[in-house]
């Protein structure tokens, strides 16, 4: 908990852990029905999403989500242009909490979503829940991590571990997906 939130992660990776091929994009590859679902179900849940700039959830439910955007473009806190729901945060000129406050929030659970500058952010930040789904079958050689290269170099388990989180049994979504929940203990 950072404070009075909870912070969940969600993220699907190729199987040599990476959440996006060399061009930064997310691969149809990476985009499996089972997992899908798990992640909309999952934000139907919470009370805000914190993403970068290039993360997009693209669901039906989207556009009705309390948003943080992470990004170096806003000096601390500002409205998007684009969302009334959202609002531009830049975790160097304001805090975490502040930003909540800034979507009238005082509690709650927060979804981050990616990408790796924002999940490693939060890594340091604390998570309660990382929800790691594996597309087993797929790899994207000199794609872009879960966290950003130089934690671990991009290995989401290793980095995972030594934030103090421990992984929970391996689900299966379907025979394409594997989902791991590491939590941090109580």
């Amino acid at each position: 908990m950072i404070g009075a939130y909870r912070i969940e992660a969600y993220v699907i990776a190729s199987a040599d852990g990476m959440i996006a091929d060399a061009s930064g994009v997310q691969p149809a590859s990476l985009q499996l029905d089972a997992d899908r679902r798990h992640f909309e179900n999952g934000l139907d849940q919470v009370d805000a999403v914190a993403h970068g700039r290039r993360s997009q959830e693209g669901h039906p439910n989207s556009a009705g989500r309390r948003r943080l955007i992470v990004t170096r473009g806003v000096a601390g806190l500002a409205p998007d242009p684009d969302n009334a729901k959202a609002r531009l945060w830049n975790p160097g000129g304001a805090s975490f909490e502040a930003a909540c406050a800034a979507l009238g929030l005082s509690s709650g659970t927060i979804a981050v979503i990616g990408g790796p500058q924002v999940y490693s952010l939060f890594l340091k930040l604390g998570y309660d829940l990382f929800r790691l789904s594996r597309a087993v079958k797929v790899r994207l050689p000199g794609g872009l991590p879960v966290f950003a290269r130089e934690t671990f170099a991009g290995d989401p388990e290793a980095a995972l571990a030594a934030a103090g989180l421990k992984a929970g049994p391996t689900q299966w979504l379907d025979d394409e997906v594997s989902l791991t929940d590491w939590r941090r203990p109580q």
